[in-house]
């Protein structure tokens, strides 16, 4: 396996529904390929397993702030059933302003439909995961043992866009921090390099045992020097690959991280044994 991709969107009909009204703007920004944005669940399947390639599938609801439904659940359950060569997992996408119905989606996505996490967006959703409305939340998923995954930094959705309803407040990393003091057995991972507030992500990741950072939506190229250096040094155990497929080619990725000058073992650790450890696969 070349590597495991822990941040892997649903080029299908129904994964691009959250973001029908942006997509066209999302893709000009990320200059995508129109034919990776829209695949059937055959042919994305088929693309992973040709790349040597295992995802775990994410995705977004965010009606009650977009009014645009989100992926269902039960639509990546389906696809990780159907094809364990390409997916390892899924995570479970929530309106978290849904009240006592996140928390039984949460349960159900969890325990009836076997998906592995929580997956949110802070800036489509508008919210900041301090908010203490929320922590019944997390403190469900921590109860459940599983993961939850949380945007940070700027996003491509909406960028350009007048009227969008994005609040890039949202994204700000150190809110994880008070999230991560308040459930030391939450298991929170940090979407994307969390640009422009990398130096906070490195400062949060430093400091709670409990938060972890998973690189996608950017290729390494781009990647500050600082984040460059803790990849390499004292936080190497830390970060995980992520492609935010199919806004970015797993190949781009892997041929800009391969040309980075990180050593051999390190990108062993960033492609596979991070997330294997992380995420409890061990044996995948």
């Amino acid at each position: 396996m070349k590597a495991i991709d822990v941040h892997c969107h649903i080029p299908t009909e129904e994964g691009n529904r959250p973001f029908a009204p942006f997509i066209a703007h999302t893709r000009r920004y990320y200059r995508m390929d129109e034919s990776a944005g829209d695949m059937t669940p055959e042919d994305f399947a088929r693309l992973l397993v040709g790349l040597d390639v295992k995802a775990f599938l994410v995705s977004v609801n965010a009606l009650s702030t977009t009014g645009q439904p989100g992926t269902g659940n039960d639509h990546i359950a389906d696809l990780v059933r159907r094809f364990p060569d390409a997916f390892l997992g899924g995570f479970a996408c929530v309106d978290p302003w849904a009240g006592k119905a996140a928390l039984q989606e949460v349960e159900r996505a969890i325990t009836g439909l076997g998906l592995c996490g929580v997956k949110f967006h802070t800036i489509m959703q508008q919210f900041a995961p301090n908010d203490r409305r929320l922590y019944p939340l997390w403190d469900l998923c921590q109860a459940l043992e599983v993961p939850v995954q949380f945007h940070t930094g700027m996003t491509g959705v909406g960028l350009g866009m007048k009227g969008s309803g994005m609040h890039l407040k949202y994204g700000h990393p150190l809110a994880l921090d008070d999230l991560a003091a308040d459930f030391p057995n939450l298991t929170i991972i940090a979407c994307h390099p969390s640009w422009p507030w990398q130096d906070e992500m490195l400062m949060v990741l430093l400091h709670k045992p409990n938060v972890f950072n998973e690189l996608s939506g950017w290729s390494p190229k781009y990647f500050s020097p600082a984040l460059q250096r803790e990849i390499k040094g004292r936080l190497q155990d830390k970060f995980m690959f992520g492609s935010d497929f199919p806004a970015l080619q797993h190949m781009r990725l892997f041929e800009d991280w391969e040309a980075g000058g990180y050593p051999p073992e390190v990108l062993d650790k960033i492609f596979l044994r991070n997330a294997q450890r992380i995420l409890r696969i061990a044996d995948a």
